[in-house]
């Protein structure tokens, strides 16, 4: 039976949720035993559980030690209360218990993105390039309908690895929705305090703190360079040291050496270089220094699916942040010339 919960906020909203008790979370984690745990981050810990229906979840105990915990709370709800995608997580419901709050998910079999692609030999020789392809696509889909079919529209703001889990066939799920923030037609940005990942924030939101969709198309290429290529964001080479895969990725292409980025364990397979040098194009084509430039998302899908002609279109010098602590947190008045200074020096134009 679903039954409503109550959100104790300024608002005064009244989500439509199946509301859960402590002792049925608490049982269903065996005590949110911590072989049960499953993840943890910022917002809290996350714990696999079996409800008394025999559903398998996944229990979000948000952090009350994050000072916008009851924010991330309610933009968890907010965004995903009411719509539905086959790459995005399904939300149950929730408690809320004295100070204490849980939102409970669907249970993924595999885990995150990063886990599998980035957690060691064996999960990544499961991901051939068939999964990897259409775990971009998913996730492009998932990102397209937020953006431009859903009302209000939803920008998600923290898009990354961790942040896109995998059930048992390897769709992606994009979850996390926390830090998400929600807009109607007649709004071009939300100007806010800069949250997110280095490495993913796109530059003109890290400076001016005015968030739109392009936003997350920016974060999106990260995930497009890392499936491709089973690099980090940032990453080490004993020659180079520590570098940007934006940097690394403009440089093989500079020098038409592009599929040159791909996984190694991918050359023990079959996999289609057309494919690898188009969804690498795109993902540079994401990054554009300017905002203006960079293509939507249900765009983006259209290059990945090849529905569209990319060999003619210009790649331009992309932006970049090297530096967390050059970002202007909350300063949405930053001037052009921050932004520049908030490029790598290869990446300044003149």
């Amino acid at each position: 039976m679903m039954m409503k919960f109550h959100v104790p906020t300024d608002s005064q909203a009244l989500w439509n949720h199946q509301a859960f008790s402590y002792d049925e979370l608490k049982i269903a984690t065996d005590g949110f035993r911590s072989s049960n745990k499953i993840g943890e981050g910022g917002f809290g810990i996350v714990y696999k559980g079996i409800l008394e229906d025999g559903r398998r979840v996944a229990v979000k105990v948000l952090s009350a030690r994050s000072k916008q915990w009851n924010r991330e709370f309610m933009s968890e709800i907010d965004s995903i209360s009411n719509i539905r995608h086959e790459n995005l997580i399904k939300l149950y419901g929730g408690c809320i218990d004295g100070s204490s709050k849980f939102l409970v998910y669907e249970y993924m079999e595999n885990n995150s993105l990063a886990h599998i692609l980035l957690g060691g030999e064996e999960n990544r020789a499961r991901l051939s390039w068939k999964a990897r392809r259409e775990i971009a696509i998913g996730i492009g889909r998932a990102l397209a309908y937020i953006h431009e079919e859903v009302k209000p529209h939803i920008v998600h703001r923290d898009i990354k690895p961790s942040n896109i889990l995998l059930d048992q066939n390897f769709a992606p799920k994009v979850s996390d929705f926390g830090l998400s923030g929600l807009f109607f037609d007649n709004v071009t940005h939300l100007t806010t305090g800069v949250a997110g990942t280095l490495g993913y924030l796109a530059p003109e939101y890290a400076v001016t703190g005015r968030v739109t969709r392009k936003s997350d198309v920016y974060s999106f290429r990260v995930l497009l360079l890392e499936i491709v290529s089973r690099r980090t964001t940032i990453d080490f080479d004993m020659n180079v040291g520590e570098f940007f895969l934006v940097q690394k990725a403009l440089e093989m292409y500079r020098s038409n050496k592009l599929v040159q980025m791909v996984d190694p364990v991918l050359n023990e397979m079959r996999f289609s270089e057309q494919d690898v040098d188009r969804f690498l194009r795109v993902g540079l084509m994401c990054v554009q220094q300017r905002a203006r430039r960079q293509p939507y998302m249900s765009t983006v899908v259209k290059m990945m699916c090849n529905e569209m002609d990319i060999r003619n279109m210009q790649i331009s010098h992309p932006g970049l942040i090297t530096n967390i602590m050059d970002v202007k947190i909350g300063n949405p008045r930053s001037s052009s010339s921050s932004f520049s200074k908030m490029l790598s020096p290869q990446f300044q134009t003149s």
